[in-house]
């Protein structure tokens, strides 16, 4: 992908941890933030973008959709939460994506630890010990990703972002029914979050594309650069005018109970 190749601005919904502070923190709850992702189209000076969400960032993404579907051209949601259409992953969701890792020589250290997160009483240093498990290979990428985390999040941020009256997923769900743009969601093969088989979000938009990068975690960029890029560069390939796509190899496609599409090899 080359930026000559997309002429048209893109909008990059970042995970929603550390946005300028407000003045009034309301403002970071999720719902409230549309404006802002608006306001920043409005600044690029494209009519229609590509929008791209990562985690819980995408229930950031779906909102803006549902507000202004006619400014999207296409969506890419990459292991996504989908609370703004009633969606979220479970305790069980989190356990069986933990149980692929068992092979793993840090499974047994961890796995405890891991636990005590989703039970809510973990301490830092069963945080730290868990984190292995929201990545696909614990390598030094992982590690360095993880150890910057910290810095980049803001508490207060996350605490309001999905605070109640953030979503109204009836709402959100009616109007993304109709929603017309390329949508591609993008899971990790070992993310517990949610687990790549569950992903009911694809189900619920028109003909969207679902594709489960093999193993792949929480942060699949950082497992296979390539494949995510070459995952994400073909879906906008194919996306695009046909008069601005570029080559890039794409998923392989098979058709998924429902009006989605799913990869299970990209």
């Amino acid at each position: 992908m080359t930026d000559a190749a997309y002429p048209a601005p893109r909008s990059i919904c970042g995970a929603p941890a550390t946005p300028a502070s407000p003045a009034d923190p309301a403002g970071y709850r999720c719902d409230r933030q549309v404006a802002d992702v608006e306001a920043l189209r409005r600044h690029l000076g494209g009519d229609r973008i590509d929008v791209l969400a990562h985690s819980a960032a995408s229930d950031l993404a779906l909102l803006y959709a549902a507000r202004h579907p006619e400014r999207i051209r296409t969506l890419t949601l990459v292991t996504s939460r989908a609370r703004a259409l009633g969606l979220d992953h479970t305790h069980e969701h989190r356990m069986e994506a933990a149980a692929l890792r068992a092979a793993e020589p840090w499974f047994d250290s961890a796995h405890q630890a891991y636990q005590a997160i989703w039970a809510g009483t973990a301490t830092d240093a069963e945080w730290d010990a868990g984190t292995p498990f929201f990545y696909g290979r614990w390598d030094a990428t992982a590690q360095a990703h993880a150890a910057s985390e910290v810095e980049q999040t803001n508490e207060e941020a996350a605490e309001i972002y999905a605070a109640s009256g953030a979503f109204d997923p009836a709402a959100t769900r009616s109007t993304l029914a109709a929603l017309s743009a390329p949508v591609l969601v993008l899971a990790g093969e070992l993310d517990g979050g949610p687990r790549p088989h569950v992903a009911a979000a694809a189900q619920l938009l028109p003909g969207a594309e679902l594709c489960v990068q093999a193993g792949g975690g929480h942060s699949p960029w950082l497992d296979d650069p390539v494949q995510f890029a070459r995952t994400v560069g073909s879906f906008l390939d194919r996306s695009v005018p046909p008069a601005h796509r570029v080559s890039s190899p794409s998923c392989r496609q098979v058709r998924s109970p429902g009006s989605a599409r799913s990869s299970d090899s990209c």
